[in-house]
């Protein structure tokens, strides 16, 4: 790997206008993604502004009104065991242990995570579904940014010339709302996933009153499943149902074609059965197949 000099900002807005004085310069956090396009010559850069020792990004709070906000560079590993996450956000603190392993939780961070939008990673299916915010600095000041919005294409982001992540933030969870993270891989256990699921419902009598359901690792970006939660919407919960709402969602997905986790056709045959998987999860016995027949 080619010698390269690191910036070392001790603010975010120091950053960012370091970044915004210089276009080609590109920030590093973790590291965790970036070093592997250098480590294989798709990225060599001549300087990097070093994230790490930025201080006031590294957090996570919860307030009952206001929710959940954790800083950009807080690690993965620190959003998987936090207290608050794991009993108020079990679904987020659950993505957040299925990534890689344990080394790669400590060093990536969550902002960075984000702003990689790498097509292929567990957080942003369950933070589009949780209708999460993303707080983004830069010469113009602050601004606020649905992560739905945020998230462009692979590799793509709303982020422009000296901008970064500064925060992250989770509306208050809904009362009587039941949520899965469910993730497919191919190869290792600790692979990225070929087809992840993150869904949210709340239901009355076996009637669905809120339904959510996103699709990650299939599209570009993560993808609402909008026409499988608008037939579930309003009805009673059963097998069938279920099932028809699971073929639905194959049809509303657009796989990618270079994909070595799995081929556009297979990803279609993949994401009606996690979808169906994710639904009895969250529906309840009356959602099973068997139930419903």
């Amino acid at each position: 790997m080619r010698r390269f000099d690191l910036i070392e900002p001790s603010t975010l807005a120091e950053a960012a206008r370091v970044l915004a004085g210089e276009p080609e310069l590109k920030a590093i956090a973790g590291g965790t993604a970036l070093l592997v396009l250098m480590k294989q010559g798709v990225f060599l850069p001549e300087r990097l502004v070093n994230l790490k020792k930025i201080r006031e990004a590294s957090y996570v709070d919860f307030d009952p009104v206001r929710g959940l906000r954790f800083g950009a560079l807080t690690p993965i590993s620190g959003i998987e065991s936090h207290a608050a996450v794991r009993r108020h956000y079990h679904v987020l603190a659950d993505a957040a242990h299925k990534v890689a392993n344990i080394r790669i939780r400590n060093l990536a961070t969550i902002g960075g995570n984000v702003a990689h939008a790498d097509s292929q990673s567990d957080p942003p299916a369950v933070l589009v579904a949780l209708g999460a915010r993303v707080a983004i600095v830069g010469p113009s000041g602050e601004r606020w940014v649905p992560i739905a919005e945020f998230l462009k294409g692979t590799y793509e982001t709303a982020l422009r010339p000296g901008e970064l992540i500064r925060e992250i933030a989770v509306p208050p969870p809904a009362p009587e709302e039941e949520g899965v993270y469910l993730k497919f891989v191919t190869r290792t256990a600790g692979d990225r996933p070929c087809v992840g699921v993150a869904a949210f419902a709340r239901c009355d009598r076996g009637v669905v009153e809120s339904i959510r359901i996103v699709v990650g690792a299939v599209n570009p970006v993560p993808v609402r499943m909008t026409a499988s939660e608008e037939y579930l919407r309003g009805r009673h919960v059963s097998g069938r149902v279920v099932e028809d709402a699971a073929r639905l969602a194959a049809d509303a997905v657009d796989p990618i074609d270079d994909d070595l986790r799995g081929s556009r056709w297979y990803k279609r045959q993949v994401v009606p059965v996690l979808v169906r998987r994710a639904l009895e999860r969250i529906l309840g016995p009356a959602a099973s197949r068997e139930e419903g027949s």
